[in-house]
């Protein structure tokens, strides 16, 4: 009687952490996330720091600012060292994330009552910078926060429910975005060259964009997925076209600017997918880090 009731606690026991690992992986996460419309954004933390990659944002515009120091010093969570993955929705309605890390939950729900918020049931509310940034959060597990920035104060909310899937294979690169076109063609503020190859990809259906570290560079690569094998050649010759102008235009390509950047851009036709490769320097994302940041 003792070994069957032994037996049966295992499997319960056993059940519980493969629902729980199941319902916190990757995938399972995305599905919390509004995607209708949205550019969705994954970046494995983890894995850049392990590549030594991720050291080079540490000394970026947002970690010096007086409100992010503030932050880490009151609730001693720091991106560069506490943060393994995001999962960021750009949604019309907000900015929402779903973050798996390290997290001092009475640190964070103290400092959300510093700065004139509440917490009620571990689920929190406070404003941002501006009146209509709205800031929510709650723990989804320990290790993984659900947060928005939001008109809409309790917006995290919207992150309880599990939504049908939009993604059905997720990449295994560290970084990657599945960006619609409407979002693409809205995108006005990019630099020219950037802005010509975006408008090129108009006719895509899908645009998946991914980077990866690649011994002492990184390789950004870009999937854009056409309605027939007719339109991804024609896309494919329209990429190739335009990026020997960018490389013509510059005549001596620096790999530390982004015109160098995208002149060295390289594609391919497989059957519906067009296929793009761009190596980008270290000095480049020093720069990025140094100034966009």
């Amino acid at each position: 009687m003792l070994l069957a009731l032994a037996a049966v606690c295992t499997a319960i026991v056993a059940g519980v952490a493969l629902y729980r690992s199941r319902s916190s992986s990757p995938e399972a996460l995305l599905r919390r996330l509004p995607s209708d419309g949205a550019v969705i954004v994954s970046i494995d933390f983890g894995a850049l720091r392990r590549a030594g990659v991720l050291g080079i944002f540490g000394g970026s515009k947002v970690t010096q600012e007086p409100e992010y120091r503030a932050f880490v010093e009151q609730t001693g969570f720091d991106y560069i060292n506490d943060l393994d993955r995001a999962l960021i929705s750009f949604h019309a309605s907000g900015t929402y994330f779903i973050l798996r890390g390290r997290f001092d939950w009475r640190a964070l729900e103290a400092y959300a009552a510093q700065q004139g918020g509440n917490c009620h049931n571990s689920f929190c509310e406070l404003t941002g910078s501006v009146p209509e940034r709205k800031i929510s959060f709650f723990p989804l597990r320990r290790d993984v926060m659900a947060l928005a920035v939001s008109p809409d104060e309790s917006a995290a909310f919207q992150m309880q429910a599990i939504k049908p899937a939009r993604i059905t294979e997720i990449p295994g690169d560290p970084v990657w975005s599945l960006i619609p076109i409407a979002a693409l063609k809205q995108n006005g503020s990019l630099p020219p060259a950037a802005l010509v190859l975006v408008r090129a990809l108009d006719g895509a259906r899908t645009v998946l964009f991914a980077a990866s570290p690649e011994n002492t560079r990184v390789a950004i690569r870009l999937e854009a997925t056409c309605g027939n094998p007719a339109q991804a050649a024609a896309l494919a010759n329209e990429l190739r076209e335009i990026t020997a102008h960018l490389r013509d235009a510059a005549r001596t390509p620096d790999p530390r600017d982004l015109g160098g950047v995208l002149a060295a851009g390289v594609f391919s036709q497989k059957d519906v997918h067009v296929l793009g490769r761009w190596p980008v320097t270290r000095e480049f994302l020093e720069s990025l880090a140094g100034g966009a940041l």
